[in-house]
């Protein structure tokens, strides 16, 4: 049965990879970019710690259909399609990236900070040259989870018009045709257990690499 529906949907199959890939990375750079800078200023700014970290356990909570129906009558962000599709999926991946990010800093043994600070290096070189290195696995972690996290949700951002292999499910359910489901479940898992094992892999790596 699976090579029957991978050749009869393989062209759209590859179709609907390339939108959910796109969805995922587009919305994992931007939760990324904004999410680590997040982690490090709750390191600094302690006060902002419990309302950032509360905001992103928000997030978490709101079902992820109710999300991206909310961002449809938002001007801008919202209406239907990929641009809704790859700002919800980036505010469900702010929580684990910012929870890393503070981890991971404040994990760095207080010694070494004592250390960097006995050399005359100021704040700022010691967060790029000396904190960052360090929790750069535990960071790495976070983008892990977020990143399996935001490939199984996507797969419901066909329902706002975004395309990915949501479409195959949907369509799937409405025909009551277990082999369009099976075409777009399979492929999605897949591909987030692809990229568990490769960001675990440079997890690894990294964290092999700071202990020296």
């Amino acid at each position: 049965m699976s090579e029957f529906f991978l050749v009869k949907y393989g062209p759209e199959i590859l179709q609907r990879t390339g939108e959910h890939l796109r969805l995922v990375l587009t919305s994992i750079g931007v939760a990324t970019l904004i999410g680590i800078p997040l982690g490090i200023l709750i390191t600094r700014q302690h006060m902002l710690r419990r309302p950032i970290l509360g905001l992103a356990n928000v997030l978490q909570t709101i079902p992820s259909l109710a999300l991206f129906g909310l961002l449809i009558p938002v001007p801008i962000i919202g209406g239907i399609g990929t641009t809704p599709a790859i700002v919800a999926l980036s505010l469900y991946s702010f929580l684990p990236i910012i929870r890393n990010t503070y981890t991971g800093i404040i994990g760095v043994d207080a010694a070494i900070h004592e250390a960097g600070r006995g050399m005359g290096m100021s704040d700022w070189e010691l967060l790029i040259q000396v904190e960052l290195p360090l929790a750069m696995d535990v960071i790495l972690a976070g983008v892990r989870v977020a990143t399996v996290i935001a490939i199984g949700i996507a797969t419901i951002a066909a329902a706002i018009g975004a395309g990915g292999l949501g479409v195959f499910i949907f369509r799937g359910i409405a025909v009551v045709n277990n082999q369009l489901i099976l075409a777009g479940a399979i492929p999605a898992a897949v591909i987030a257990l692809i990229a568990d094992f490769g960001i675990g892999w440079i997890e690894k790596r990294l964290g092999a690499y700071s202990k020296r």
